[in-house]
């Protein structure tokens, strides 16, 4: 539809409530991870959320590369399909959101040049769901230096901020200061939205969580860097449960921040996932605890105000959660893995 005329939460939360039925569940990733890539593959084909991609590139790909290709061109097309569906203010908010695929390019492309990865391996990782246009993104996976990327973005919402970034990632070495830059850019571009009234007031609520949330692991990544910055000045705002001096105290404190988040508002919605968080031995394994977390509290408010904007996020971040949890079992399976180590690679809730 547009972004004009009137808002018609009804309709479009009723047709992601059919796609949320079809997500995969805990016995689906039970199955999957003890499949083989042509398997797995396979197993998608049977449902109607990858049987459309994987039967129109089977005849050019198979294994690993057939599930990567089918998942993101099922991301693409089922979030190209709900801005279809949206009018109105909804259609804005749900277009802005949606921009958080834009962040995640910018991510990845300047990690597969940190990382000297090759040009169709930062590709396969790609999700062009956001408003980047085709040709843009293909500049960027032709830039062969970050100085470069950041120059290609100087016109975008995401370019200030990194070029104000630079000088730090030049200095220390490291790719915080940059990733943190692109969430501080995309995170400022929702806060100019307008989230008065009490629908989009859950909207705001989740908003500020996944603020809060993000906050506390750039935090960590920075702390762990082992590079001379300051938390604080990487701090996002527009969250609640933190400032950014209380974020520099808990960096290096997992256990008192995890005590934090517990006694917040989020706390009751939340107390299975963070006991998960205080059980974490790794970073990795607390950024999927709190991405589940997120995840769960998202699910909570859609609950309470369905004919919100939330329901819609919330089913973003569920197939974007089931996207990264059937690429990372293919990915482990071309690794070798066993399912156990597999299976803690997992986001499930």
């Amino acid at each position: 539809m547009s972004n004009t005329g009137t808002s018609n939460p009804e309709y479009v939360n009723a047709r992601v409530r059919s796609r949320r039925a079809a997500l995969y569940e805990v016995d689906d990733y039970r199955k999957l991870v003890r499949m083989s890539p042509a398997e797995i593959a396979r197993f998608m084909e049977e449902s109607p959320a990858y049987e459309e991609e994987i039967n129109a590139l089977g005849s050019r790909f198979s294994g690993v590369d057939l599930i990567e290709y089918a998942l993101n061109a099922s991301l693409a097309e089922d979030f190209e399909a709900i801005l279809k569906w949206c009018d109105g203010a909804l259609y804005g908010h749900v277009a802005r959101y949606l921009r958080k695929f834009d962040a995640w390019n910018i991510k990845t492309v300047l990690r597969g040049i940190y990382a000297d990865t090759e040009r169709d391996a930062v590709n396969d990782d790609l999700i062009r769901a956001g408003e980047f246009s085709d040709r843009l993104i293909d500049q960027l996976l032709d830039a062969g230096t970050i100085e470069e990327v950041v120059e290609l973005l100087a016109g975008t919402v995401f370019g200030r901020s990194l070029a104000e970034a630079l000088d730090d990632y030049e200095s220390t070495g490291v790719l915080v200061p940059l990733e943190n830059a692109v969430d501080r850019a995309y995170y400022s571009l929702l806060r100019t939205d307008d989230l008065t009234g009490e629908a989009l007031g859950e909207y705001r609520e989740f908003l500020e969580a996944e603020i809060d949330f993000r906050n506390a692991i750039n935090t960590l990544r920075l702390s762990r860097s082992g590079a001379d910055i300051d938390p604080s000045e990487y701090f996002i705002e527009g969250g609640v449960l933190f400032s950014a001096a209380e974020l520099t105290q808990l960096a290096s404190n997992t256990d008192e921040l995890v005590q934090r988040i517990r006694e917040s508002r989020y706390g009751d919605e939340l107390s299975s996932a963070l006991s998960e968080l205080e059980e974490a031995d790794s970073l990795i394994a607390f950024e999927h605890a709190l991405e589940a977390a997120l995840l769960e509290y998202a699910d909570s408010l859609g609950l309470v105000h369905p004919l919100s904007v939330t329901p819609v996020v919330s089913y973003v971040l569920a197939k974007e959660r089931e996207v990264d949890n059937i690429r990372a079992i293919a990915r482990g399976k071309e690794a070798d893995l066993s399912p156990e180590e597999i299976e803690d690679e997992l986001v499930i809730i």
